[in-house]
C-alpha cells in the first residue's frame, strides 16, 4: 500500500484541470504523486533530496532549489508530510506562496498521538509485523524531536494562504500499512474513542 495514493483524490479535486503545472515538494524516494498526476495529464515535477531518477524529478531540498523553481511558472504545489519538520517553518511556507497560488497539504498531528490514540496504536503495532512503523510512540517521539504541532503548521499556512478546506482523516493505519486497521481507525474516530490525527488542507495564496 503506497501511502501517498489515498491523498490523490483530494489533490485532483482541488487542482485546476490538466495540463496545469504542479510541483510536489518532498516527493520522497517513491516519487509521491508525480507519476499519478502525470498519468492524468498534469505537467508535474517532484523535488526531494531522495527523489527518484528521471526527468520529472529534482534531487534537492525545495528551499535550496528556490532559484531554479522560481524561474518556472507553477499553478499548484503539493506537499505531503513535509511541513511538520520544515525549519524555519514560516519562511518555508512563504516560499511556497511565492512559487504557486494554490497549496495542497497532507499532514499529521504528532502532538495528538498521545493518550488514547497512543494506546490504541501500540495495541495494534505487534500484529503489523515487519513494517517500518514505530514500536513505541514515546521512543519515536524522542528520536524525532522538534516536529511542529499541528496548530503551528496551520498557523503558518493561514498567514500566507486563504483556507479552502481543512479535513481531518485517519492516519495511524498508514504506519501499519493495513486496510483492516484503517476500517478500525475510522470506527474508533466516529465513536469518539480516539481523535483523527491526519489532516488535509487546501489554500489559495493571499494577495497583496
Amino acid at each position: 500500500m503506497r501511502s501517498a495514493v489515498d491523498f490523490l483524490p483530494f489533490v485532483v479535486y482541488h487542482l485546476p484541470p490538466p495540463p496545469a503545472r504542479v510541483l510536489e515538494v518532498g516527493c520522497g524516494d517513491e516519487g509521491g504523486l508525480v507519476l499519478d498526476l502525470a498519468g492524468r495529464g498534469y505537467d508535474v515535477v517532484g523535488v526531494d533530496p531522495r527523489a527518484p531518477d528521471g526527468d520529472r524529478y529534482l534531487r534537492s531540498e525545495f528551499q535550496e532549489a528556490a532559484g531554479v523553481l522560481a524561474a518556472e511558472q507553477w499553478d499548484a504545489i503539493v506537499a505531503a508530510r513535509v511541513l511538520h519538520h520544515v525549519d524555519p517553518l514560516d519562511d518555508g511556507v512563504a516560499l511556497l506562496a511565492r512559487l504557486a497560488p494554490l497549496l495542497l497539504v497532507d499532514e499529521f498531528a504528532p502532538d495528538l498521538i498521545a493518550g488514547d490514540a497512543q494506546a490504541w496504536y501500540e495495541e495494534r503495532r505487534p500484529a503489523a509485523g515487519a513494517v517500518a512503523a514505530p514500536e513505541r510512540i514515546d521512543d519515536w517521539r524522542r528520536s524525532h524531536p522538534g516536529l511542529h504541532p499541528h496548530d503551528v503548521v496551520l498557523g503558518a499556512l493561514r498567514r500566507h494562504y486563504a483556507e479552502r478546506e481543512l479535513a481531518w482523516v485517519p492516519y495511524l493505519h498508514r504506519w501499519l500499512r493495513s486496510d483492516a486497521v484503517e476500517a478500525e481507525e475510522r470506527e474508533a474516530i466516529a465513536a469518539g474513542v480516539i481523535p483523527a490525527v491526519g489532516w488535509r488542507w487546501a489554500g489559495s495564496r493571499v494577495l497583496g
